[in-house]
């Protein structure tokens, strides 16, 4: 079972922080992990020093406010699980500072309220740097309007991995993904996508004259050699329970989204960077592209041996 065990709330204390929070508080409790509630804002002009105390105390009073009222939508009683509240002042961009205090501080986690977007669909660029920079997994929150014991959760894996560190990702992913559906509704989705890319080159060029059966004897054997592949994976993670295999077919940026929007997953994991060892290496296209059309929470790994271009300080 994939735990957490020092899990780190951010928030601008701009926006409405009661789904993220509670999100938090569920998976704090579930684990019996510590929560730490970072609070980042910008600093005062100077011609405003004389209310910084009183806006320290506004926001601190917010925030309690907000870990009330989500304790209260949770029916959690008295302080379990225990919160301590931290605000950062400073002039850098919210998100590099967030990376900060959980390099700093160690989190293995780092959970966020997504900020809010035109039509509910993708991620601004604060939760996107987030997602590209931060090392740990990163958990953005969207309100679910399900009860717990009916979350559903799905995860998205490639088991035709080109390497060994994106394999254990996969494996990681898988983990993850049966932890957090144990915790919900029991039942795991999980999806991934494969493509015979020389099917449409070969289907629509006269000059191959390759007769139908041979490219279908080719598309099939592709698409079992991906069968094998995944079957080999969710084995070697080892993990148990009820789980529903969704294969499709078809690019992976095309098709998770529509998944997730017509199986109305609630929580989807899956990895964010295209490869590994590299410092400071942006997430791949493919993950970008199915990102920006997701509208459901995300929880996002990275391969172990990614490096942050942030600085712990």
């Amino acid at each position: 079972m994939h735990s957490f065990r020092n899990i780190l709330y951010a928030s601008t204390g701009i926006g409405d922080d009661s789904e993220g929070l509670k999100q938090a508080l569920s998976l704090a409790r579930a684990n019996r992990a510590a929560l730490k509630c970072l609070l980042v804002y910008p600093e005062l002009p100077k011609s405003h020093e004389m209310y910084q105390d009183r806006y320290r105390e506004f926001l601190l009073e917010q925030m309690d406010t907000a870990i009330r009222q989500a304790r209260a939508a949770l029916h959690l009683r008295g302080n379990d699980p225990p919160v301590t509240v931290e605000l950062d002042a400073g002039a850098d961009p919210p998100a590099v500072r967030m990376i900060r205090h959980a390099l700093r501080e160690v989190h293995d986690l780092v959970i966020k309220e997504a900020e809010p977007i035109e039509g509910g669909v993708g991620f601004t660029s604060l939760d996107m740097t987030l997602l590209r920079k931060c090392p740990c997994p990163v958990w953005l929150a969207r309100p679910i309007s399900r009860p717990r014991h009916e979350i559903r959760v799905a995860v998205a894996v490639n088991p035709e991995s080109r390497d060994q560190p994106e394999r254990d990702l996969s494996i990681r992913l898988l983990e993850l993904a049966r932890s957090l559906a144990d915790d919900c509704s029991g039942g795991l989705d999980i999806c991934c996508c494969w493509d015979f890319e020389f099917e449409r080159y070969l289907r629509g060029s006269s000059r191959a004259d390759i007769p139908d059966r041979n490219i279908h004897g080719a598309v099939d054997y592709a698409q079992a050699a991906h069968n094998t592949e995944l079957n080999n994976l969710i084995h070697a993670s080892g993990i148990g329970g009820v789980f529903h295999l969704h294969r499709l077919k078809g690019r992976a940026e095309d098709r998770i989204p529509s998944f997730v929007r017509g199986r109305g997953v609630d929580i989807l994991v899956m990895g964010s960077v295209a490869r590994s060892g590299i410092a400071g290496f942006f997430m791949g296209n493919t993950a970008e592209n199915i990102m920006r059309e997701l509208n459901c929470a995300l929880v996002a790994l990275k391969p172990k041996g990614f490096v942050s271009p942030v600085n712990a300080y």
